[in-house]
């Protein structure tokens, strides 16, 4: 299945249940960013300028709501989960010495990195302290926990960054950590608060984790696949970024060494020449690795759907969650 030949699902018809509370969720957001040291907000608001889709904080405003929640505590953790997630975001760019993000200069190429790694450090401990203001520490003990894996994951795939053999397991493993445990929180945080049964907890839990496997995937696709000026970085970044994902994995699991050593020269220096990128894409399209990939995000997407119908009745809420899966396997950016 091609993630183009569909049309891409409404995600403001997604969030329609929660739009309210997600404008709440960007004053909340704004609010803590305000500090007497003029540069935090002033860069803070750059960064929330740029475009993010909030996927994160929907999932735990939706997944609340479905399970009956009517405080305003969902709002408090979705900006807790924003910071958290743009706190990554911030040393992620540092680190991979990406110059833009979502189309714009990464922070670190406006402020320099010394000034920016402070600011992610400053997120992380601001969303802590907005989290301790609740009374749920079974809610503070999963944001830590959640949090701990992503760096975990960072840390984890430094030592991968260069390996052109990485597994399809080692690849997996990064993904679950950088990626999938957040988005498992944010639901598994929307049924603590919502007071849902432990089946359902663990439907929630499952649902965001392959929810979250499923997004990372398309996200590696989309770096074969899509227009540079729609994803908003450079096409070919991972690769130039010394990542080897899920598309080229399954391409060497297809082809032989002289394929490897390409692959390997190519995230060992860093560079991807334009002869190179056509010979790799041309190399993906004919052995379908492309395809591939794609549809394990298929198989993830179609399992979070199956945790959550199974364990809810019909909702706005569960239904825009259901919905969520699709527009991840559609999505172009």
């Amino acid at each position: 299945m091609n993630p183009s030949a569909t049309s891409v699902p409404d995600l403001g018809a997604i969030f329609e249940p929660v739009r309210e509370a997600l404008g709440r969720v960007e004053q909340e957001f704004a609010r803590h960013l305000e500090s007497k040291v003029d540069l935090i907000p002033q860069m803070g608001r750059y960064i929330q300028m740029s475009g993010g889709k909030r996927v994160r904080p929907a999932v735990l405003l939706l997944s609340a709501r479905m399970c009956g929640y009517t405080g305003d505590r969902d709002v408090l953790n979705a900006a807790v989960v924003e910071f958290i997630h743009t706190a990554t975001l911030v040393h992620d760019d540092i680190i991979d010495e990406a110059e833009t993000r979502r189309g714009r200069l990464a922070a670190h190429s406006r402020w320099g990195n010394d000034v920016t790694v402070l600011l992610g450090d400053y997120l992380y401990i601001r969303s802590m302290a907005m989290a301790l203001t609740q009374d749920s520490l079974e809610v503070v003990r999963l944001l830590c926990e959640v949090t701990l894996r992503m760096i975990e994951g960072e840390l984890y795939q430094l030592t991968k960054m260069g390996d052109g053999a990485i597994t399809e397991d080692e690849h997996l493993e990064i993904i679950r950590r950088k990626t999938a445990y957040l988005f498992s929180g944010c639901a598994e945080i929307g049924g603590v608060l919502g007071n849902c049964t432990p089946a359902q907890r663990v439907a929630l839990r499952e649902y965001g984790f392959n929810l979250g496997i499923a997004f990372q995937i398309v996200d590696d696709v989309l770096d074969y696949t899509s227009d540079e000026a729609v994803l908003g970085k450079p096409i070919g970044g991972d690769l130039r970024e010394g990542k080897v994902t899920l598309p080229v994995i399954l391409l060497q699991q297809r082809t032989g060494p002289d394929v490897a050593d390409l692959i390997q020269r190519v995230v060992t220096e860093r560079q991807v020449t334009p002869e190179a990128w056509q010979t790799i894409k041309g190399l993906l399209a004919t052995h379908g690795a492309v395809d591939a990939a794609y549809e394990r995000a298929v198989t993830f997407a179609h399992s979070a759907r199956t945790h959550l119908l199974d364990a809810f009745p019909s909702s706005v809420e569960r239904d825009g969650l259901a919905a969520l899966a699709d527009y991840v396997l559609q999505r172009d950016r």
